[in-house]
Protein backbone atom coordinates (compact mmCIF):
# COMPACT_ATOMS: atom_id res chain seq x y z
CA UNK A 1 0.00 0.00 0.00
CA UNK A 2 1.68 3.45 -0.79
CA UNK A 3 0.55 4.88 2.13
CA UNK A 4 2.83 3.25 4.32
CA UNK A 5 5.67 3.10 1.80
CA UNK A 6 6.07 7.06 2.71
CA UNK A 7 5.53 6.30 6.68
CA UNK A 8 8.82 6.58 8.56
CA UNK A 9 10.84 3.83 10.11
CA UNK A 10 11.25 5.62 13.21
CA UNK A 11 10.12 9.52 13.13
CA UNK A 12 6.77 9.91 14.90
CA UNK A 13 3.93 9.85 12.99
CA UNK A 14 -0.14 10.02 14.26
CA UNK A 15 -1.87 6.73 13.10
CA UNK A 16 -4.50 8.78 10.93
CA UNK A 17 -5.09 12.33 10.15
CA UNK A 18 -3.83 15.63 10.39
CA UNK A 19 -0.18 16.43 12.43
CA UNK A 20 1.31 19.86 12.60
CA UNK A 21 3.35 22.03 15.60
CA UNK A 22 4.49 20.07 18.78
CA UNK A 23 3.09 21.24 21.52
CA UNK A 24 2.99 20.63 25.82
CA UNK A 25 6.20 18.37 25.83
CA UNK A 26 7.56 17.52 29.62
CA UNK A 27 9.02 14.44 30.78
CA UNK A 28 8.08 12.72 34.16
CA UNK A 29 8.20 9.46 35.66
CA UNK A 30 10.28 7.87 33.29
CA UNK A 31 8.29 8.94 30.55
CA UNK A 32 8.20 11.62 27.67
CA UNK A 33 4.93 13.27 26.76
CA UNK A 34 4.84 14.54 23.28
CA UNK A 35 1.55 16.74 22.37
CA UNK A 36 0.73 17.63 19.15
CA UNK A 37 -1.50 19.82 16.48
CA UNK A 38 -4.05 17.37 15.47
CA UNK A 39 -7.23 17.31 13.13
CA UNK A 40 -7.94 13.43 13.47
CA UNK A 41 -10.92 13.50 11.09
CA UNK A 42 -8.95 15.06 7.93
CA UNK A 43 -5.77 15.24 6.56
CA UNK A 44 -5.41 18.65 5.98
CA UNK A 45 -5.67 21.34 9.13
CA UNK A 46 -9.19 21.23 10.43
CA UNK A 47 -10.50 21.97 13.81
CA UNK A 48 -7.53 21.42 16.24
CA UNK A 49 -7.19 19.15 18.73
CA UNK A 50 -4.23 17.99 21.07
CA UNK A 51 -2.63 14.53 19.93
CA UNK A 52 -0.38 12.60 21.82
CA UNK A 53 2.02 10.72 22.28
CA UNK A 54 4.52 8.63 25.46
CA UNK A 55 8.18 7.46 25.19
CA UNK A 56 10.87 5.73 27.64
CA UNK A 57 13.34 7.22 25.22
CA UNK A 58 12.02 9.79 22.64
CA UNK A 59 12.61 7.29 20.42
CA UNK A 60 9.77 4.68 20.05
CA UNK A 61 6.47 6.51 20.42
CA UNK A 62 3.23 5.13 21.74
CA UNK A 63 0.07 6.77 20.72
CA UNK A 64 -2.20 8.17 23.23
CA UNK A 65 -5.52 9.30 22.82
CA UNK A 66 -6.53 12.58 22.33
CA UNK A 67 -5.63 14.84 25.44
CA UNK A 68 -7.81 18.43 24.63
CA UNK A 69 -10.72 18.87 22.26
CA UNK A 70 -12.35 21.46 20.68
CA UNK A 71 -15.31 23.34 22.70
CA UNK A 72 -17.49 26.63 22.45
CA UNK A 73 -15.11 28.23 23.01
CA UNK A 74 -12.31 27.49 20.58
CA UNK A 75 -10.10 25.22 18.83
CA UNK A 76 -7.25 24.11 20.65
CA UNK A 77 -3.92 25.93 19.00
CA UNK A 78 -0.39 25.60 20.67
CA UNK A 79 0.71 25.71 24.08
CA UNK A 80 2.92 24.12 26.52
CA UNK A 81 3.07 21.94 29.96
CA UNK A 82 4.53 22.40 33.03
CA UNK A 83 4.86 20.13 36.21
CA UNK A 84 3.58 22.04 38.86
CA UNK A 85 6.04 20.23 41.22
CA UNK A 86 5.40 22.83 44.12
CA UNK A 87 1.33 23.12 43.82
CA UNK A 88 1.50 27.25 43.09
CA UNK A 89 -1.31 26.62 40.85
CA UNK A 90 -3.33 25.35 43.49
CA UNK A 91 -4.53 22.08 41.27
CA UNK A 92 -3.41 19.39 43.51
CA UNK A 93 -5.43 16.78 44.73
CA UNK A 94 -4.10 13.88 47.36
CA UNK A 95 -0.61 15.00 46.90
CA UNK A 96 -0.54 14.50 43.50
CA UNK A 97 1.51 17.04 41.03
CA UNK A 98 -0.42 18.43 38.71
CA UNK A 99 0.80 18.64 34.61
CA UNK A 100 -0.29 22.46 33.39
CA UNK A 101 -1.38 23.35 30.24
CA UNK A 102 -1.58 26.67 28.60
CA UNK A 103 -2.96 26.68 24.85
CA UNK A 104 -4.03 29.34 22.59
CA UNK A 105 -8.40 29.10 22.43
CA UNK A 106 -9.44 29.99 18.22
CA UNK A 107 -12.52 31.25 18.12
CA UNK A 108 -13.59 30.56 14.15
CA UNK A 109 -16.94 32.15 15.00
CA UNK A 110 -15.31 35.56 15.95
CA UNK A 111 -12.65 35.40 13.09
CA UNK A 112 -14.92 34.79 10.38
CA UNK A 113 -16.99 37.75 11.63
CA UNK A 114 -14.51 39.81 10.85
CA UNK A 115 -13.20 40.92 14.88
CA UNK A 116 -9.77 40.50 15.83
CA UNK A 117 -9.80 39.54 19.08
CA UNK A 118 -10.33 35.94 18.51
CA UNK A 119 -7.20 34.33 19.93
CA UNK A 120 -7.14 33.94 23.90
CA UNK A 121 -4.93 32.13 26.01
CA UNK A 122 -6.42 29.34 28.58
CA UNK A 123 -5.11 26.86 31.23
CA UNK A 124 -6.02 23.16 31.92
CA UNK A 125 -4.94 20.72 34.70
CA UNK A 126 -4.53 17.11 34.60
CA UNK A 127 -3.97 14.47 37.63
CA UNK A 128 -3.75 11.27 35.75
CA UNK A 129 0.23 11.97 34.09
CA UNK A 130 -1.13 13.84 31.10
CA UNK A 131 -3.62 11.29 30.31
CA UNK A 132 -6.91 14.17 30.35
CA UNK A 133 -7.24 17.52 31.15
CA UNK A 134 -9.70 19.41 33.35
CA UNK A 135 -10.21 23.14 31.59
CA UNK A 136 -9.77 25.74 34.20
CA UNK A 137 -12.97 27.59 34.85
CA UNK A 138 -11.63 30.71 34.89
CA UNK A 139 -10.92 30.63 31.14
CA UNK A 140 -9.49 32.68 29.10
CA UNK A 141 -6.39 33.25 31.54
CA UNK A 142 -5.04 35.84 29.58
CA UNK A 143 -7.67 37.95 27.28
CA UNK A 144 -7.06 39.23 23.90
CA UNK A 145 -5.74 42.55 23.73
CA UNK A 146 -6.61 43.54 20.14
CA UNK A 147 -3.75 41.89 18.53
CA UNK A 148 -4.89 39.58 15.46
CA UNK A 149 -2.21 36.87 15.84
CA UNK A 150 -1.88 35.94 19.35
CA UNK A 151 -0.88 32.78 20.52
CA UNK A 152 1.65 30.02 21.26
CA UNK A 153 2.34 30.48 25.13
CA UNK A 154 5.74 28.18 26.14
CA UNK A 155 5.84 28.54 29.79
CA UNK A 156 9.27 28.09 31.61
CA UNK A 157 10.14 28.17 35.64
CA UNK A 158 12.65 30.83 35.85
CA UNK A 159 15.20 29.71 38.43
CA UNK A 160 17.35 32.53 38.72
CA UNK A 161 14.40 35.21 39.64
CA UNK A 162 11.78 32.53 40.80
CA UNK A 163 8.85 33.07 38.55
CA UNK A 164 6.60 31.29 36.38
CA UNK A 165 7.73 33.23 32.71
CA UNK A 166 5.71 32.72 29.66
CA UNK A 167 6.09 34.22 26.11
CA UNK A 168 4.09 34.82 23.56
CA UNK A 169 3.67 35.39 19.77
CA UNK A 170 1.87 38.38 18.91
CA UNK A 171 1.95 39.29 15.61
CA UNK A 172 5.71 40.76 14.95
CA UNK A 173 7.24 40.73 18.55
CA UNK A 174 6.97 38.05 21.01
CA UNK A 175 5.52 39.33 24.56
CA UNK A 176 6.77 38.19 28.06
CA UNK A 177 4.25 37.53 30.72
CA UNK A 178 4.88 36.38 34.05
CA UNK A 179 3.29 34.81 36.79
CA UNK A 180 3.39 32.91 40.67
CA UNK A 181 0.46 31.07 40.25
CA UNK A 182 -0.06 29.86 36.40
CA UNK A 183 -3.34 31.26 37.01
CA UNK A 184 -2.50 34.99 37.18
CA UNK A 185 -0.29 36.48 34.16
CA UNK A 186 1.57 39.84 33.89
CA UNK A 187 2.69 41.85 31.01
CA UNK A 188 6.20 42.52 31.45
CA UNK A 189 8.17 43.50 27.73
CA UNK A 190 7.93 42.91 24.38
CA UNK A 191 10.90 42.00 22.21
CA UNK A 192 11.33 41.97 18.40
CA UNK A 193 10.58 45.34 16.40
CA UNK A 194 13.45 45.58 13.72
CA UNK A 195 15.06 42.41 14.92
CA UNK A 196 15.45 39.16 12.78
CA UNK A 197 13.67 38.08 10.44
CA UNK A 198 9.93 40.01 9.55
CA UNK A 199 9.17 37.95 6.13
CA UNK A 200 6.03 36.33 7.77
CA UNK A 201 4.23 36.49 11.11
CA UNK A 202 6.02 35.21 14.41
CA UNK A 203 4.83 32.02 15.98
CA UNK A 204 5.68 29.29 18.44
CA UNK A 205 7.92 30.85 20.82
CA UNK A 206 10.32 29.30 23.44
CA UNK A 207 12.57 30.74 25.98
CA UNK A 208 15.23 29.43 28.60
CA UNK A 209 18.57 29.79 30.05
CA UNK A 210 21.18 28.12 29.24
CA UNK A 211 24.90 27.80 30.58
CA UNK A 212 27.61 28.66 27.78
CA UNK A 213 29.09 25.02 27.39
CA UNK A 214 32.24 23.92 29.33
CA UNK A 215 31.53 27.67 31.45
CA UNK A 216 29.21 28.93 34.33
CA UNK A 217 28.22 31.97 32.41
CA UNK A 218 24.36 31.77 31.63
CA UNK A 219 22.35 33.09 28.69
CA UNK A 220 19.06 33.08 27.69
CA UNK A 221 17.73 32.20 24.49
CA UNK A 222 14.51 32.59 22.70
CA UNK A 223 13.02 30.79 19.43
CA UNK A 224 11.19 32.47 17.27
CA UNK A 225 9.12 30.37 14.56
CA UNK A 226 8.07 32.10 11.00
CA UNK A 227 5.87 31.84 7.89
CA UNK A 228 6.54 32.90 5.73
CA UNK A 229 10.06 34.14 5.39
CA UNK A 230 12.66 31.04 6.09
CA UNK A 231 16.30 31.09 4.47
CA UNK A 232 15.19 28.94 1.86
CA UNK A 233 11.24 29.50 1.65
CA UNK A 234 8.42 28.93 3.56
CA UNK A 235 8.15 28.18 7.71
CA UNK A 236 11.99 28.12 9.49
CA UNK A 237 12.78 29.45 13.57
CA UNK A 238 15.25 31.86 14.04
CA UNK A 239 16.99 31.96 17.32
CA UNK A 240 18.51 34.68 19.38
CA UNK A 241 20.82 35.13 22.43
CA UNK A 242 20.81 37.92 25.31
CA UNK A 243 20.36 38.56 28.66
CA UNK A 244 17.00 38.36 30.74
CA UNK A 245 16.70 40.02 34.00
CA UNK A 246 13.39 38.89 35.31
CA UNK A 247 11.22 42.07 33.29
CA UNK A 248 13.18 42.09 29.98
CA UNK A 249 14.99 40.13 27.06
CA UNK A 250 17.95 42.01 25.58
CA UNK A 251 20.32 41.07 22.80
CA UNK A 252 23.73 40.38 23.51
CA UNK A 253 26.17 42.75 22.24
CA UNK A 254 28.40 39.57 20.33
CA UNK A 255 25.17 37.98 18.84
CA UNK A 256 23.36 41.09 17.88
CA UNK A 257 26.57 42.14 15.85
CA UNK A 258 26.58 38.23 14.55
CA UNK A 259 23.03 38.53 13.43
CA UNK A 260 23.72 41.92 11.60
CA UNK A 261 26.17 40.48 9.57
CA UNK A 262 24.28 37.07 8.97
CA UNK A 263 21.77 36.72 5.57
CA UNK A 264 18.87 37.88 6.15
CA UNK A 265 19.48 38.96 9.41
CA UNK A 266 18.76 36.02 11.00
CA UNK A 267 20.32 33.17 12.42
CA UNK A 268 18.30 29.97 12.29
CA UNK A 269 18.19 26.93 14.16
CA UNK A 270 17.64 24.73 10.75
CA UNK A 271 18.71 25.65 7.29
CA UNK A 272 16.56 23.06 5.43
CA UNK A 273 12.89 23.50 5.06
CA UNK A 274 11.05 21.18 7.13
CA UNK A 275 12.23 21.64 10.69
CA UNK A 276 9.05 24.25 12.14
CA UNK A 277 7.41 25.15 15.32
CA UNK A 278 10.31 22.99 17.62
CA UNK A 279 10.31 23.89 21.18
CA UNK A 280 12.16 22.34 24.02
CA UNK A 281 10.89 19.36 26.74
CA UNK A 282 10.18 20.82 30.33
CA UNK A 283 10.92 18.79 33.56
CA UNK A 284 13.93 16.94 31.94
CA UNK A 285 16.66 15.57 35.36
CA UNK A 286 19.11 18.18 35.35
CA UNK A 287 21.70 16.23 34.28
CA UNK A 288 24.33 18.56 33.22
CA UNK A 289 21.31 21.11 32.13
CA UNK A 290 20.42 18.51 29.43
CA UNK A 291 18.16 20.60 27.02
CA UNK A 292 15.85 18.28 24.47
CA UNK A 293 13.99 19.78 20.82
CA UNK A 294 12.01 18.49 18.30
CA UNK A 295 9.93 19.86 15.74
CA UNK A 296 7.65 19.30 13.31
CA UNK A 297 8.87 18.29 9.68
CA UNK A 298 7.27 19.94 7.11
CA UNK A 299 6.58 23.21 5.64
CA UNK A 300 3.60 25.10 5.65
CA UNK A 301 4.35 25.93 1.68
CA UNK A 302 3.50 22.18 0.80
CA UNK A 303 2.13 20.64 3.90
CA UNK A 304 -0.88 19.96 2.79
CA UNK A 305 -0.44 18.36 -0.72
CA UNK A 306 2.17 15.70 0.49
CA UNK A 307 1.42 12.08 -0.83
CA UNK A 308 -0.07 10.96 1.93
CA UNK A 309 -3.48 10.48 2.49
CA UNK A 310 -4.79 8.76 5.38
CA UNK A 311 -2.49 10.65 7.79
CA UNK A 312 -0.05 13.65 7.09
CA UNK A 313 3.21 14.81 8.82
CA UNK A 314 6.05 13.16 11.21
CA UNK A 315 8.34 15.21 14.02
CA UNK A 316 11.86 15.07 13.87
CA UNK A 317 14.21 12.91 15.22
CA UNK A 318 14.60 14.39 18.95
CA UNK A 319 17.72 16.54 19.45
CA UNK A 320 20.06 17.53 21.78
CA UNK A 321 20.43 21.74 22.44
CA UNK A 322 24.01 23.30 23.21
CA UNK A 323 24.86 26.57 23.94
CA UNK A 324 28.81 27.24 22.93
CA UNK A 325 31.11 30.11 22.43
CA UNK A 326 32.78 29.28 19.02
CA UNK A 327 35.03 32.48 17.10
CA UNK A 328 34.04 34.13 19.98
CA UNK A 329 30.13 33.87 19.10
CA UNK A 330 27.20 32.33 21.06
CA UNK A 331 25.53 29.35 18.70
CA UNK A 332 23.35 26.56 19.62
CA UNK A 333 24.32 23.42 18.49
CA UNK A 334 22.31 20.73 17.67
CA UNK A 335 22.70 16.72 17.60
CA UNK A 336 20.28 13.82 17.52
CA UNK A 337 19.32 12.51 20.96
CA UNK A 338 22.19 10.03 22.44
CA UNK A 339 18.99 7.39 22.81
CA UNK A 340 19.02 7.21 18.83
CA UNK A 341 22.67 4.95 19.26
CA UNK A 342 20.56 2.43 21.39
CA UNK A 343 18.86 0.94 17.95
CA UNK A 344 22.58 0.82 16.04
CA UNK A 345 22.89 -2.70 14.55
CA UNK A 346 24.77 -3.88 11.95
CA UNK A 347 28.13 -1.57 11.07
CA UNK A 348 30.07 -0.45 7.94
CA UNK A 349 33.19 1.30 7.99
CA UNK A 350 35.78 2.46 5.70
CA UNK A 351 39.12 4.56 6.39
CA UNK A 352 41.37 6.62 4.80
CA UNK A 353 39.65 6.79 1.20
CA UNK A 354 41.15 9.19 -1.53
CA UNK A 355 38.44 10.12 -4.17
CA UNK A 356 39.09 11.19 -7.54
CA UNK A 357 36.04 10.11 -9.41
CA UNK A 358 32.31 9.32 -8.69
CA UNK A 359 32.65 6.28 -5.74
CA UNK A 360 30.36 3.73 -4.34
CA UNK A 361 29.78 3.70 -1.22
CA UNK A 362 27.25 1.41 0.00
CA UNK A 363 24.23 -0.14 -1.72
CA UNK A 364 21.00 -1.75 0.35
CA UNK A 365 22.69 -5.65 -0.16
CA UNK A 366 24.77 -4.53 2.75
CA UNK A 367 23.03 -1.70 4.96
CA UNK A 368 19.37 -0.81 5.28
CA UNK A 369 19.63 3.07 4.08
CA UNK A 370 16.60 3.71 4.67
CA UNK A 371 16.87 3.40 8.30
CA UNK A 372 20.33 4.31 9.15
CA UNK A 373 23.10 6.75 10.77
CA UNK A 374 26.18 8.03 8.82
CA UNK A 375 29.39 9.76 10.33
CA UNK A 376 31.80 11.31 8.20
CA UNK A 377 34.96 12.86 8.51
CA UNK A 378 36.52 14.67 5.47
CA UNK A 379 39.79 16.76 5.46
CA UNK A 380 40.93 19.90 3.99
CA UNK A 381 37.66 21.10 2.18
CA UNK A 382 39.42 24.42 0.72
CA UNK A 383 40.58 22.00 -2.08
CA UNK A 384 37.58 20.25 -3.00
CA UNK A 385 33.85 20.53 -2.23
CA UNK A 386 31.74 17.13 -2.55
CA UNK A 387 28.55 15.53 -3.39
CA UNK A 388 26.69 12.30 -1.77
CA UNK A 389 23.87 10.84 -3.89
CA UNK A 390 21.43 8.65 -3.03
CA UNK A 391 19.44 6.92 -5.30
CA UNK A 392 17.15 3.71 -6.24
CA UNK A 393 16.99 1.80 -9.53
CA UNK A 394 13.73 3.89 -10.39
CA UNK A 395 16.18 6.61 -11.29
CA UNK A 396 15.01 8.67 -8.10
CA UNK A 397 18.07 10.90 -6.47
CA UNK A 398 19.06 13.18 -3.22
CA UNK A 399 21.98 15.16 -3.69
CA UNK A 400 23.93 16.62 -0.92
CA UNK A 401 26.89 18.46 0.45
CA UNK A 402 29.76 21.04 0.60
CA UNK A 403 30.69 23.59 -2.49
CA UNK A 404 33.64 25.23 -1.55
CA UNK A 405 33.59 28.10 -3.72
CA UNK A 406 30.50 29.37 -2.49
CA UNK A 407 31.04 27.98 1.17
CA UNK A 408 27.34 26.27 0.96
CA UNK A 409 26.09 23.24 2.40
CA UNK A 410 23.05 21.81 -0.10
CA UNK A 411 20.26 19.69 -0.38
CA UNK A 412 19.04 19.25 -3.78
CA UNK A 413 15.81 16.97 -4.16
CA UNK A 414 14.28 18.16 -7.34
CA UNK A 415 14.57 14.43 -8.84
CA UNK A 416 13.45 12.23 -5.47
CA UNK A 417 10.86 10.94 -7.07
CA UNK A 418 6.89 12.79 -6.63
CA UNK A 419 7.47 16.60 -6.25
CA UNK A 420 5.18 17.02 -8.86
CA UNK A 421 2.29 18.07 -6.03
CA UNK A 422 3.78 21.02 -5.54
CA UNK A 423 5.55 23.69 -7.60
CA UNK A 424 7.06 25.00 -4.08
CA UNK A 425 8.54 21.47 -3.04
CA UNK A 426 10.60 20.69 -6.00
CA UNK A 427 11.52 24.51 -7.04
CA UNK A 428 15.07 25.10 -5.62
CA UNK A 429 18.22 23.52 -4.30
CA UNK A 430 18.47 24.44 -0.45
CA UNK A 431 21.53 26.25 0.79
CA UNK A 432 23.25 26.99 3.69
CA UNK A 433 26.42 28.71 4.83
CA UNK A 434 28.79 27.06 6.71
CA UNK A 435 29.79 29.10 9.64
CA UNK A 436 33.22 27.27 11.23
CA UNK A 437 36.51 28.04 10.25
CA UNK A 438 38.15 25.08 10.48
CA UNK A 439 39.93 22.99 7.90
CA UNK A 440 38.49 19.42 8.33
CA UNK A 441 34.65 18.89 8.63
CA UNK A 442 32.91 15.97 10.45
CA UNK A 443 29.45 15.09 9.88
CA UNK A 444 25.93 13.12 11.14
CA UNK A 445 23.88 11.69 8.91
CA UNK A 446 19.96 10.55 10.14
CA UNK A 447 17.97 8.81 7.04
CA UNK A 448 14.63 7.82 7.23
CA UNK A 449 12.89 6.29 4.15
CA UNK A 450 11.20 10.19 3.30
CA UNK A 451 13.85 12.32 5.56
CA UNK A 452 17.21 13.21 5.74
CA UNK A 453 18.81 14.99 8.55
CA UNK A 454 22.15 16.66 8.57
CA UNK A 455 24.08 17.88 11.47
CA UNK A 456 27.37 19.79 9.65
CA UNK A 457 30.51 20.94 12.46
CA UNK A 458 29.30 18.76 15.07
CA UNK A 459 25.58 20.42 14.59
CA UNK A 460 27.03 24.08 14.14
CA UNK A 461 24.63 24.00 10.77
CA UNK A 462 21.78 21.79 10.48
CA UNK A 463 19.50 21.08 7.72
CA UNK A 464 16.48 19.08 8.06
CA UNK A 465 14.03 18.37 4.42
CA UNK A 466 11.05 15.39 3.33
CA UNK A 467 11.22 13.43 -0.01
CA UNK A 468 9.03 10.80 -1.61
CA UNK A 469 10.69 8.39 -3.86
CA UNK A 470 9.25 5.75 -6.09
CA UNK A 471 11.17 2.94 -3.34
CA UNK A 472 13.31 3.48 -0.82
CA UNK A 473 16.98 4.58 -1.87
CA UNK A 474 19.28 1.62 -1.94
CA UNK A 475 22.87 3.06 -3.30
CA UNK A 476 25.40 5.77 -1.47
CA UNK A 477 28.30 7.50 -3.86
CA UNK A 478 30.33 10.23 -3.03
CA UNK A 479 32.09 12.06 -5.65
CA UNK A 480 34.92 15.68 -5.80
CA UNK A 481 33.43 18.69 -7.14
CA UNK A 482 37.06 19.43 -8.68
CA UNK A 483 40.05 17.95 -7.01
CA UNK A 484 40.25 14.95 -5.09
CA UNK A 485 38.89 15.02 -1.36
CA UNK A 486 40.12 13.04 1.72
CA UNK A 487 37.63 10.76 3.33
CA UNK A 488 39.10 10.33 6.54
CA UNK A 489 36.77 7.86 8.22
CA UNK A 490 32.87 6.94 6.81
CA UNK A 491 31.02 4.81 9.55
CA UNK A 492 27.47 3.20 8.59
CA UNK A 493 24.98 2.11 11.04
CA UNK A 494 21.77 0.42 10.71
CA UNK A 495 19.33 1.70 12.79
CA UNK A 496 16.98 -1.10 13.71
CA UNK A 497 13.47 1.01 14.75
CA UNK A 498 10.03 0.08 13.74
CA UNK A 499 7.63 2.43 15.06
CA UNK A 500 4.76 0.84 12.70
CA UNK A 501 5.05 -1.91 15.24
CA UNK A 502 3.66 0.39 17.91
CA UNK A 503 0.44 1.92 15.54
Amino acid sequence: MEEEIYRPNFHFTPKKGWMNDPNGMFFKDGYYHLYFQHYPDGNTWGPMHWGHAISTDMIIWKEMPIALYPDEKGYIFSGSSVVDVNNSSGFSKNGIEPIVAMFTYHDMKEEKAGKTDYQSQAIAYSLDEGKTFIKYSGNPVIKNPGIKDFRDPKIVWDPIHNQWLMVLAAGQKIMFYSSSNLKDWNLESDFGDGIGAHGGVWECPDLFPMAVQGTDEIKWVLFVSINPGGPNGGSATQYFVGDFDGTQFKLDSSFEKDLSNSEHKSIWIDYGRDNYAGVTWANIPDTNGRKLFMGWMSNWDYSQKVPTFNWRSAMTVARSVELRKIDNNYKLVFQPVKELSNYRSIKYKKEAITVKKTEKIIDSKAINLASTEINFKISDLKNSGFNFKLSNKQGDTLIFGYDNIDNNFFIDRRKTGKVEFSEKFESRVSLAKRTSLSPNLEAKIILDKTSIELFFDNGETVMTEIFFPKSPFSELIIEPKSKEIILETIELHQLNINQTKLK
